[in-house]
């Protein structure tokens, strides 16, 4: 309850004093483990729009459904027409739907972390336990896991129709954990290019372009070169020019290491030896996105 103490003014005009009562806080302290898992949580759900807005939910769960209908068209068509084995590869499908993905991580990458800069909140983060690691493997997980969901989900509407088309158990699960392993690279890589480039600038629209722009932009160059390499007989220079793109780069690696078929133009996928390059290229650049993040939030928040 509060308390009044009149205290007179040397003027004469009298001021009063309000106790109101503040009590210290008594209840458990959660401490750094729990709001580094409470911003993963909640910058996970933020990624499919869950818990915002009508609006905010449309792009990512329209650009899921897109990932899953043609997979749930593959399989339909795998049952109805008692085929052997699957249209497309298990390795092969996230390949093919680059687009939709690039276009995923275009729209939140930004959403994640782009309104902390802009409104100037990251500081308010680092004022409690948490540190700059914490929000940075927070976020950089959150969108690498809501990555995976988008791609690993078709794999699974593809796998369950191949069982249900009693295909070959063993090829299936096979192929089928050789696809995880693809996407889940796949989502570490595209996760970190994406939220780097979106720390750069606090404006959301800059950040989707800038995303779309290096994924598209550099996977479309990179295509070109290799057809153009191809076509001039200069086919053993087609795998060391698929190293300067992030969807040439999975597709090169899983061609080496996971029997996938490459997409390169001839087919010319990297050796063995080479694959080894292309795996080095990939860690690299999943480090360096951690650790430029690392940096740049490190200022932010001073």
């Amino acid at each position: 309850m509060a308390v009044e103490n009149p205290v007179t003014a040397p003027s004469g005009d009298q001021t009063r004093i309000h106790n109101i009562g503040y009590r210290t806080y008594d209840g458990p302290r959660l401490g750094r483990s729990y709001a580094t898992r409470s911003l993963y949580s909640q910058s996970l759900r933020g990624a499919y729009g869950l818990g915002r807005s009508v609006k905010s939910k449309v792009l990512p769960m329209l650009l899921f459904v897109v990932m899953c209908v043609p997979a749930a068209i593959m399989v339909a068509v795998a049952v109805a027409t008692k085929a052997n084995d699957l249209p497309v590869d298990y390795t092969r499908y996230a390949i093919i739907m680059q687009a939709v993905i690039s276009l995923y991580v275009a729209s939140q990458a930004p959403q994640s972390v782009s309104r902390d800069l802009r409104f100037k909140t990251v500081p308010l983060y680092f004022s409690r336990p948490i540190e700059t690691a914490d929000y940075v493997r927070a976020k950089y997980a959150a969108l690498a896991s809501a990555m995976f969901i988008l791609t690993a989900a078709p794999l699974i509407v593809l796998y369950v129709g191949a069982l249900l088309a009693k295909l070959d158990f063993s090829d299936q699960t096979k192929g089928f954990g050789q696809g995880l392993v693809s996407v889940a690279l796949l989502s570490l890589l595209f996760a970190g290019i994406g939220l780097v480039i979106a720390a750069v600038t606090p404006r959301r629209g800059f950040g989707i372009a800038a995303v779309i722009a290096v994924l598209t932009i550099s996977y479309g160059a990179v295509s070109t070169v290799q057809a153009i390499a191809d076509a001039q007989g200069s086919s053993s220079a087609v795998p060391w020019i698929g190293l300067f793109s992030p969807v040439t780069l999975i597709d090169g690696l899983q061609s080496a290491f996971l029997g996938a078929s490459s997409a390169f133009p001839g087919a010319v996928g990297p050796s063995n030896g080479e694959g080894v390059v292309y795996v080095l290229a990939v860690l690299g650049l999943i480090a360096g996105s951690y650790g430029v993040l690392m940096r740049r939030y490190k200022k932010v928040g001073l």
